[in-house]
């Protein structure tokens, strides 16, 4: 059916006829994007304005479409904002009467309606109270009565718009700034908001309307489409939901990718967070303009008045002050706020400029200014490869330039250059990372790295290689298989590009290949183990080379997101350093066999024999009494967990015991070292067995001892039903709605351990999970030594130290069918 057809049937038909052709439309597959935008706003114009003129309206009365049916942009499920204009000539009755004749088919419809009845006077007034009324009038349209009417108020609010700009503006940046704060930026978000996250169609509206004021204008290149890309993502959101919603669900990306022809959801949100991005750069360059031009009209006057000596006086132009012009770096100066090239500069000879620019526009809390960034990206010369020791040093002092990294980066990617610099960017750049951990896309969070780094400078002995390591750690997720082997190869191509030599681009590379390594041990294996250590310290090769892993290890957390650095973290990836760099530097790593008990494990030991019963003891332990943050505060201690001590009776069911009773009173297990005493005979002969957990409140207050205690009992007698209190518990919260987790995975872990067989479980993180993992080992009769359990945000790794009864290591085929009970216990 063509359009001239749609409209034929609308008009013979009525609202139902309406109905029926706007289905037609909006399911026509050849026809998708502006055009159907703009026919499904044709179709709704010809409907109003056959039921306006149906209801036979006085004179002086026009119908008004504004906002985005103003503009012609109606997808699926947008509101109709309509405005009734009348003169004040007509009986108000009668034009509420023709008010209802309009309003009322369309809620009959179903279609969500913004309306209002006013005179030109009342709508100038309102405009001039509500910032966003001013906004919608900017696209009013007439569709149907006295189009002059309508003509004179768009004269009107326009010339308003422009007279009050220097006072509405401002208030409108606040907006926006306020919007940002709470829906977020779009080209960040796993589910963001098209319309009012920050980078979204709210905000290429508001560039519309500055651009209107004749104040300041933004950047052309790519913003229609970028906005047409975002108003195509929200027509298929619509269609594929049924629902007049702006949020890009994770449950609905994959149908609304399908509806766009697009490969997968990862696709999709690429070309969303590229769109994104593309408004966020031209919102920062319009409003730095506005603020600079609202600047000058503030203080040329007051200029004025200083040279001329009165308000006012002297010809047009007269005692304008020069343009101050402060030099910055060769060829680069600062004027009016912002970094522009030097009248002197010659980019088509100068191929280290864009960085020396870059690197003092950082240095200096500067924006590039858009000109001079385009204009170095049309003009500058190529690096030579290698890049000279000019080009890298500029380089290492951009990326150490803390937070104000951060734009001066961002125009230099808007513009292209970043991977014109280093290729293989383009294969991370807005890219997603489908992990709720993480805050940023890949691009932005390898950004982010380098700007955490730059205050860890002082911890290593080659900072350069810090930054640039920070830079590539993650610049494998562009590519297929694990990342880091990837980023390995890439990191050392980018590294040789920037013209470091052998040795340093070794470094560089095993940084990239090893990033993972520190947080992963300390998290998931035993410390005590003398083969986790010398795996590390064979994997690192150099103290050297450890202290930088350090400090990557805590960057990249850091600029990964909150879940994933804490006290506890750093406390545990400290003491591995620790023990690496003794052995690097020529120790023997302690043997956990010789190791005797404490004295508190003996004394507990002692306590639990006389009596045959379970003995706890709880410590606190702050980030002072451990190997700790360097961020921590020395005056205030932070947390990082509960050391509970528990000594009873050698016996059966141990683990899922304790594991269920911590999962009762909510606390989150980090680790646990179960080990068994054979007390001498002065002590009273036999066997105790002591677990040595490391534990913290998921929320609220550390239950009491003696409690935990009455429930261990309780437990292990068998009168406290564990499984059945932790199921009641679950079926109490409801389910929400989201992806579907995938099912667990349990390996075996090829950790080189002389001391136990280790166990990999990868899964959904929940309460009792350990305690369902103690379960299914008790019941294949092997005896846990250890367990170290790691969570970041849904996911759960927990590694099991494990031997036979005997204390020997399982076979390998025993290990595999171990793992094959585990998890299929587990699913």
């Amino acid at each position: 059916m063509t359009s001239l057809e749609v409209s034929e049937k609308t008009e013979d038909s009525g609202p139902g006829g309406y109905a029926a052709a706007r289905l037609l439309l909006l399911h026509e597959k050849e026809r998708s994007g502006p055009p159907r935008r703009a026919a499904l706003a044709r179709l709704t114009d010809d409907w109003l304005s056959g039921l306006f003129t149906a209801a036979g309206p006085p004179r002086g009365v026009a119908l008004v479409a504004v906002g985005g049916y103003g503009r012609a942009e109606l997808s699926p499920r947008s509101d109709l904002d309509l405005l009734l204009l009348h003169d004040g000539s007509a009986d108000k009755a009668a034009i509420a009467a023709l008010a209802d004749r309009i309003w009322y088919p369309v809620w009959d419809l179903g279609l969500a309606l913004d309306h209002s009845v006013r005179t030109p006077a009342e709508a100038r007034a309102t405009a001039a109270e509500d910032l966003k009324v001013h906004l919608g009038l900017l696209d009013a349209r007439p569709l149907a009565g006295d189009h002059g009417l309508v003509a004179a108020l768009r004269t009107t609010i326009l010339a308003d718009w422009r007279n009050q700009a220097p006072q509405r503006l401002p208030e409108l940046d606040a907006l926006c700034r306020d919007r940002a704060e709470r829906m977020g930026e779009l080209q960040f978000l796993l589910e963001p908001d098209l319309k009012e996250a920050r980078g979204g169609l709210r905000d290429a509206q508001v560039l519309r309307a500055v651009a209107a004021s004749w104040l300041a204008d933004a950047p052309r290149e790519g913003l229609d489409a970028a906005r047409r890309r975002l108003l195509d993502v929200r027509d298929a959101l619509h269609l594929t939901t049924g629902r007049a919603t702006d949020r890009l669900a994770l449950q609905e990306q994959d149908a609304v990718a399908a509806e766009l022809g697009l490969l997968d959801a990862d696709t999709l949100l690429r070309e969303v967070y590229e769109a994104a991005r593309t408004i966020s750069y031209a919102t920062d360059v319009t409003w730095r303009e506005v603020n600079r031009v609202l600047k000058a009209r503030s203080t040329r006057p007051r200029l004025r008045a200083l040279l001329t000596g009165r308000a006012g006086s002297g010809r047009a132009g007269a005692g304008k002050p020069p343009v101050e012009r402060t030099p910055l770096a060769e060829g680069v100066v600062e004027m009016d706020g912002e970094v522009v090239l030097a009248r002197t500069a010659r980019p088509e000879r100068d191929p280290v400029l864009p960085l020396r620019g870059a690197a003092a526009a950082a240095q200096s809390a500067l924006p590039i200014s858009l000109h001079a960034v385009r204009h170095l990206a049309a003009t500058a010369k190529p690096l030579p490869v290698p890049w000279p020791a000019e080009a890298r040093e500029e380089l290492v002092t951009l990326l150490g330039a803390g937070e104000a990294t951060v734009p001066v980066w961002e125009a230099l990617e808007a513009e292209g250059l970043i991977t014109q610099l280093l290729p293989d960017w383009e294969r991370v750049r807005c890219r997603p990372q489908r992990n709720p951990v993480h805050t940023w896309t890949v691009d932005r969070h390898l950004v982010e790295t380098a700007v955490r780094a730059s205050s860890l400078t002082r911890r290593v002995g080659r900072p350069d290689l810090l930054l640039v390591a920070a830079l590539l750690h993650d610049i494998g997720k562009g590519w297929p298989g694990d990342h880091s082997v990837a980023g390995e190869t890439i990191a050392r191509d980018l590294a040789t590009r920037i013209g470091f030599d052998r040795a340093d681009v070794g470094i560089v590379a095993t940084a990239v290949r090893h990033h993972l390594l520190l947080v992963e041990t300390a998290t998931r294996r035993d410390l005590d183990d003398p083969a986790t250590v010398r795996s590390v310290a064979a994997a690192v090769g150099t103290v050297g080379t450890l202290e930088l892993l350090h400090a990557l290890t805590e960057a990249d957390a850091l600029a990964t997101g909150p879940a994933a650095w804490s006290s506890w973290r750093a406390s545990l990836v400290s003491d591995l350093v620790k023990r690496v760099a003794g052995v690097l530097a020529g120790q023997t790593p302690p043997d956990p066999e010789a190791a005797a008990p404490s004295a508190e494990q003996e004394r507990l030991a002692v306590e639990a024999l006389r009596t045959g019963e379970p003995v706890l003891a709880l410590h606190t332990s702050r980030a002072g009494e451990e190997p700790a943050a360097e961020h921590a505060d020395p005056e205030e201690p932070e947390p990082v967990g509960v050391e509970l001590v528990i000594a009873l009776p050698d016996q059966p069911g141990v683990l899922p015991a304790v594991a269920g009773v911590l999962a009762l009173h909510r606390l989150t297990v980090r680790a646990a070292d179960l080990r068994a005493i054979e007390l001498p005979t002065e002590l009273g002969a036999g066997s105790v067995l002591v677990l040595d957990w490391r534990v913290a409140a998921e929320y609220g207050s550390l239950p009491q001892a003696h409690r935990l205690r009455a429930d261990l009992v309780r437990a292990l007698d068998g009168s406290l039903d564990i499984p059945a209190r932790l199921a009641e518990r679950e079926a109490a919260y409801p389910r929400r709605r989201g992806l579907t987790a995938p099912p667990p995975r349990v390996t075996v872990a090829a950790a080189d351990s002389r001391l136990a067989t280790v166990i990999e479980v990868r899964a959904q993180d929940a309460p009792g999970l350990l305690h369902r993992i103690g379960r299914a080992l008790e019941g294949a009769a092997v005896r846990v030594r250890s367990a170290h359990v790691s969570t970041l945000g849904a996911n759960a790794v927990d590694t099991l130290y494990v031997t036979r009864p005997d204390g020997s290591l399982l076979p390998d085929e025993e290990a595999i069918d171990l793992a094959r009970t585990l998890e299929s216990a587990l699913r």
